[in-house]
């Protein structure tokens, strides 16, 4: 009797799922379709970034390779035009390429393209970070205190492994500047840093003890 039940109930249940797939037909395929679409596109999609990241290697490399003194102003040309591809890798790679061979002498320009690395650019935090120190490094001569401070301070009010250069970058500005106060107090937040940088503390501690110690 139990035997013959539970053959009821599966002939049951296998009807209801034929009815059901029978009903749905036209959905189901559709469903199917979709994510057959979706999975060709997520591959394609990542096989394209990976085309795309090859080429944008190749042609930094390039540029780089056939850099001479003579062709500056389209090495320039070139890597601006890699900055503004907003590749995370190579478009902070060519603007210090620029920067440290000298390529543009206009700082409103650099300024401008590192603003393009720091605001338009998918960048994991800290290699953000690192180029917002980097704009600061750049502007420090140049800038006053409150240029300066304006640049640094998203570094400055977070908890960043930056932090400490941030802060020792202020220290020295105010110190060239002959505010040994103003100084003095950012080489004191270094070393009350939790998360310091041990050898920039270090270096905080020697500049208090031989420079600021009055």
């Amino acid at each position: 009797m139990d035997e013959d039940i539970s053959i009821i109930n599966t002939n049951t249940r296998n009807e209801k799922i034929k009815n059901f797939l029978i009903q749905n037909k036209k959905k189901l395929v559709l469903g199917i379709t979709v994510i057959f679409l979706l999975l060709i596109s997520y591959f394609s999609i990542g096989e394209y970034k990976k085309k795309q990241k090859i080429e944008i290697s190749d042609t930094y490399n390039s540029i780089i390779i056939d850099y001479s003194k003579n062709n500056k102003e389209k090495t320039a040309q070139n890597l601006i035009e890699l900055i503004n591809k907003k590749d995370p890798t190579y478009s902070p790679l060519s603007l210090y390429f620029i920067i440290d061979n000298k390529l543009i002498n206009e700082k409103e320009k650099i300024n401008n393209l590192f603003n393009v690395v720091i605001k338009e650019i998918s960048l994991d935090e800290e290699i953000r970070n690192l180029n917002i120190y980097k704009k600061a490094l750049y502007n420090a001569d140049s800038s006053d205190e409150n240029d300066l401070l304006k640049i640094l301070n998203p570094i400055i009010k977070s908890e960043s492994v930056w932090k400490s250069h941030a802060l020792y970058l202020m220290a020295e500005y105010f110190y060239s500047k002959n505010e040994k106060q103003k100084s003095k107090e950012f080489f004191n937040q270094i070393i009350n840093l939790k998360n310091v940088n041990e050898e920039i503390k270090i270096e905080a501690q020697k500049r208090l003890y031989r420079d600021l110690s009055e």
